[in-house]
Order: structure tokens, then sequence, then C-alpha cells
């Protein structure tokens, strides 16, 4: 049975924490996918839509406070990798069976490590600022299912939800 330090590259021989060296890392196009949802009463959505909440249009400033995550993530989560994005696409659809917002976010980089943490990243403060912009109306809503779609690129290779589950 491999030890737990085995798994877990970012934890030395001794167990301490590092950011892992990728200087011998190939350097490839790496693409990830997450998604969040913020569920909420019927009334708030209809006041999304409508664009009727007294702080403005709240889809436009969500998607460029998930743009702005995207780029702060090395700085937000411990041992994460700056990197050069290339390119982050954040779409944000109300759906009235949830009731509430679905977040996609795609990230894309060429660099030695993946993307998957600036996407999660950003999906999450997308959420967390529809929240933040709503809460006056509606204190109850809920972030649910933030998670990871897909990735591709690095030596891993493609994943995808529901095939490697």
């Amino acid at each position: 049975m491999p030890n737990k330090t085995d798994c877990l590259t970012h934890l030395d021989d001794a167990g301490q924490a590092h950011i892992v060296d990728i200087s011998d890392k190939a350097i490839t196009t790496r693409v990830a996918t997450a998604t969040s949802c913020l569920r909420m009463q019927p009334e708030t959505l209809s006041a999304i839509v409508a664009d009727d909440l007294p702080k403005g249009d709240v889809m436009a400033v969500a998607r460029v406070a998930g743009i702005q995550a995207a780029k702060k993530c090395a700085e937000l989560i411990p041992l994460c990798h700056p990197l050069p994005l290339s390119s982050v696409e954040i779409d944000l659809q109300p759906d009235q069976d949830l009731p509430g917002v679905r977040i996609t976010v795609t990230c894309k980089v060429t660099g030695q490590t993946g993307i998957e943490m600036e996407a999660l990243t950003a999906a999450s403060v997308a959420a967390l600022t529809l929240y933040d912009m709503c809460k006056a109306i509606d204190r109850g809503m809920s972030i649910e299912m933030t998670q990871l779609v897909s990735k591709t690129g690095g030596a891993s290779g493609e994943w995808q939800r529901g095939h490697h589950d």
C-alpha cells in the first residue's frame, strides 16, 4: 500500500507542503471546464432575467468576477502555480427548472500544469458574486454542484465527468 505522500504531490518525503516542480513537464494546451449552480426563489430569478435589481446587471458583474478569480487563482489557492491564461469563457444561464442560474466556465492555457483550479475558482466566485448581488432579496439561495466537468492536456490526458468516476 503506497503511503499518502506517494499520491499527494504537494507533500515532500517529510510530509511538508511545497509547490510542485513542473520544470520538466511538457508544455501542452490544457483546457478545463467547471460548473456551479446558484439555486434561488423563482422571484429572484425573474428579477435577474428582467435586469430589475438595485445593484444593476448582476450577470455581467458575476462574469467579470469569475474572470478575475481565474486570474487570481494562484493568490487564493495555496501551492497553485500562476498561469498565463489564454482564455476564460463564462456562460451564465437562467434555468427556470432549478430555479436559478447555471454557471459554466472554460479556461485554457498553454503551459506545464493543469488549469482545473482556475475553472473551479472562477465558477465558485461567479456564484458567490451572484449571491452577494441578490442577497438583499433572497438570503436563502444556495450554491450547489460546483464541480470539474472535463479537462484535457498534460500527461494524464483527457478526463470527463461520468466517464472516469
